[in-house]
């Protein structure tokens, strides 16, 4: 799917909005139970737990990442987020806010996705090759070239993805919370 150029920076530049109308919807509407989260939370928990392996190999705009979870897929960051969201989702048991959740992906993740591959194809020659070989979503389960280099604390700090770690900290005491409150 391609996503027209002005379409694409249009939306690329509201992301941070959507993700504060999403938060917004997700603390409202939510209804969570015990099931809900027993079955939601180790979901979402994925989803972070592969953005952050992925920030410990990403070095943006100074190097092609094509170690750890980048041999398996180009985008795992948006992957991760949609995990966390597909969790989200399930822990609040409301098949609206995974509607909504998809729909935002859809319309306004995946063409960000867009934006930075050209951004990256222009960046570094290899690129190409590099997408050729691994695929932009849908991860390949065998090894890749480059899986070998070390996860870097570091990276994971310069990359500030703790923040995500304290956002569905947050997201998560919500729920416990509602869960509590409705006992």
């Amino acid at each position: 799917m391609s996503f027209p150029k002005p379409y694409a920076d249009f939306v690329a530049r509201l992301r941070v909005l959507f993700g504060f109308v999403m938060a917004a919807a997700f603390l409202w509407f939510s209804a969570p139970d015990g099931v809900s989260l027993a079955v939601g939370l180790p979901v979402s928990f994925a989803g972070l737990a592969l953005r952050a392996w992925a920030a410990g190999h990403l070095e943006k705009d100074r190097e092609l990442a094509h170690s750890g979870p980048y041999a398996h897929l180009r985008n795992p960051l948006y992957l991760g987020t949609l995990t966390v969201a597909m969790g989200l989702a399930i822990a609040s048991r409301r098949w609206e806010l995974a509607l909504l959740f998809a729909a935002v992906f859809g319309l306004v993740y995946l063409p960000a996705v867009e934006l930075e591959e050209q951004h990256l194809r222009t960046l570094f020659p290899g690129f190409g090759e590099y997408a050729r070989r691994v695929p932009r979503l849908v991860p390949r389960l065998e090894g890749g070239k480059g899986a070998g280099k070390p996860f870097k604390w570091p990276l994971y700090r310069f990359n500030r993805e703790y923040e995500a770690l304290v956002g569905w900290i947050a997201g998560v005491a919500v729920l416990v919370w509602k869960v509590v409150r409705a006992a």
